[in-house]
């Protein structure tokens, strides 16, 4: 009897340690149960906020692109057409485009960025056509200037001119037209629009873009009106000595050589690598008679570029 006691008596230990052991297990599953629920609507949570308007709006604010690139992205496999992905990742795979160093890259985005583009352009909202239109016209306008075969400035001119006709106003929209018709060879487009940039902000730049179209139109006196303008506010160097290049050139052909001369060696002051003023001294030369200082010149000119189409031209002609 007394052993049979010690073996009931055992039993009932073993399940009273039992019971514990039981309950703390099921609490601990009942814990990670709730844990891991807590977790997959956390991380739900967390990928949609990545891809809903309002986490695309406040990355767009911050000027993060790359965000906004690809949340739109991610939103965009799930919604294909959502407009406001399009939109967005339109706009911003255009930033990304202009700010890389790397050319392929640049187009890859470039041509990303039209594509989703003329998409959103096919279900946008009739207040966001013109400001659709003119970022086409801007990213057919750097993609013409990234192209070495193909040529997109007349694209870029259809979308900015359809951007401005419904309204759509810019402060770089004349001066993207007026590039756009120059690269065309319309140039009286082309000063019809820098003029009207020129109403809206003056720069040197612009300053000698007119003068450029000016001198191509054969509007010489105009054009160097434009140039006076550049050299005597003297801001930028680079675009001045560019401005009295163009001034030298209108000089030779208007056969008023010693002003023509005189820009040359300006040029040449500060910059003695300037092959292009050693080839418009040989011009000079050549049209003075004295071929043999024209060639000297011309051969100045090939030290420094030895591809020079126009010298190479000459020195083959006067062998």
């Amino acid at each position: 009897m007394l052993l049979k006691s010690k073996k009931t008596q055992n039993v009932v230990r073993r399940k009273s340690r039992l019971v514990p052991r039981l309950l703390v297990s099921l609490l601990v599953l009942l814990i990670l149960s709730i844990l891991s629920v807590f977790l997959v609507r956390f991380f739900n949570s967390s990928t949609k906020n990545k891809t809903s308007q309002e986490y695309i709006y406040r990355k767009w604010g911050e000027n993060n692109y790359k965000a906004v690139y690809d949340a739109c992205s991610e939103k965009l496999e799930k919604q294909p057409y959502n407009n406001l992905a399009l939109t967005f990742k339109g706009y911003a795979g255009f930033y990304l485009s202009v700010s890389q160093t790397d050319s392929s890259k640049a187009r890859e985005y470039l041509d990303d960025s039209i594509f989703n583009l003329r998409v959103a352009l096919q279900t946008a909202r009739k207040s966001l056509i013109p400001q659709l239109k003119y970022m086409l016209g801007k990213c057919y306008f750097y993609k013409n200037s990234l192209s070495s075969y193909y040529y997109y400035a007349d694209l870029a001119v259809q979308y900015l001119e359809e951007a401005r006709m419904l309204g759509y106003k810019s402060d770089d929209i004349y001066e993207y037209l007026g590039l756009s018709y120059a690269a065309l060879g319309k140039t009286s487009e082309s000063i019809a629009a820098f003029t009207e940039a020129l109403l809206v902000r003056e720069s040197d730049s612009l300053l000698l873009s007119i003068a450029e179209q000016y001198k191509k139109a054969g509007q010489m006196s105009a054009a160097k009106q434009y140039l006076f303008r550049v050299i005597k506010q003297d801001d930028d160097e680079s675009l001045v000595l560019r401005s009295r290049l163009l001034l030298a050139q209108i000089y030779t052909e208007e056969n008023d050589f010693e002003s023509a001369k005189k820009e040359f060696q300006t040029i040449l002051e500060k910059n003695a690598n300037s092959a292009d003023s050693y080839y418009g001294l040989g011009v000079i030369y050549e049209k003075q008679g004295d071929l043999v200082k024209a060639r000297s010149e011309w051969r100045k000119t090939l030290r420094i570029q030895i591809n020079h189409p126009d010298a190479l031209k000459k020195i083959s002609e006067y062998k």
